[in-house]
């Protein structure tokens, strides 16, 4: 089920995870921002829940998923860990049930329809379900994703669904190597995260950057970040 990372030893896994922290805390640093206003997403999804344990061990707590069934049994293995648990792939009708009832964060809804079926399943029984709004900045057809112009809307549906608390929003721009133009994308959706906070008092997540552009998006203000490969190590 769980594909294992590069050859590391338990030493050397550590290690990275430790660099990748200390990264986050340099960063801040560098861009003016205070100190753990940037949180860690553990990107885990094919990450052995030894991974994911060593990391816990270092201070991460919340941990990013998107193949349903294997991110199932890691949270029923290392439930007594009480990890906070992400679900960061396109969300599928049919799978709205088990999401609802075992995540404790959506961070990709793109549309009314899932919104309505997560509140029903998500039920008055447990915590309301964390939700980010995924907005696709790049216009890219091969990504799920609301535009800019139609975030405001679905984030105005969470507000109202009682079973969902709106927590922000979420993005992932279109590869760019050059390191402004990667600052340019995020600014747009660091505008509009700023300007719905007015009307929107619980959203506090902008969740952007991922491994290859993290500097980017925390210099443009992003409060999360979801590494995976230069958490881990990439997979063989």
């Amino acid at each position: 089920m769980v594909h294992q990372a590069q050859q590391l030893d338990s030493g050397q896994e550590m290690e990275l995870i430790a660099s990748s922290i200390s990264k986050i805390h340099e960063l801040e640093a560098k861009y003016g921002r205070p100190k753990n206003s940037v949180l860690l997403l553990a990107v885990s999804k094919k990450k052995s829940p030894e991974q994911i344990v060593k990391a816990s061990r270092l201070g991460i707590s919340h941990f990013g998923e998107n193949y349903l069934q294997e991110a199932i049994e890691k949270i029923n293995k290392l439930r007594e860990l009480n990890l906070k648990w992400h679900y960061i792939g396109s969300v599928q009708s049919n799978k709205t049930r088990e999401i609802a009832q075992s995540f404790d964060w959506v961070q990709s809804l793109d549309r009314e329809k899932i919104a309505l079926k997560l509140n029903e399943h998500r039920g008055n029984n447990l915590d309301a379900l964390n939700i980010c709004v995924q907005v696709n900045l790049s216009g890219e057809r091969s990504k799920s994703g609301v535009s800019i112009n139609q975030t405001e809307e679905l984030c105005k549906l969470v507000e109202e669904l009682p079973n969902l608390k709106l927590r922000g929003l979420m993005a992932i721009p279109a590869p760019q190597s050059d390191f402004q133009l990667q600052r340019i994308k995020f600014r747009e959706l660091s505008r509009k995260f700023n300007a719905l906070k007015t009307n929107y008092p619980s959203i506090d997540i902008l969740s952007m950057g991922m491994s290859n552009d993290f500097e980017a998006a925390i210099a443009e203000g992003s409060t999360m970040v979801r590494l995976g490969t230069l958490l881990f190590g990439a997979r063989l």
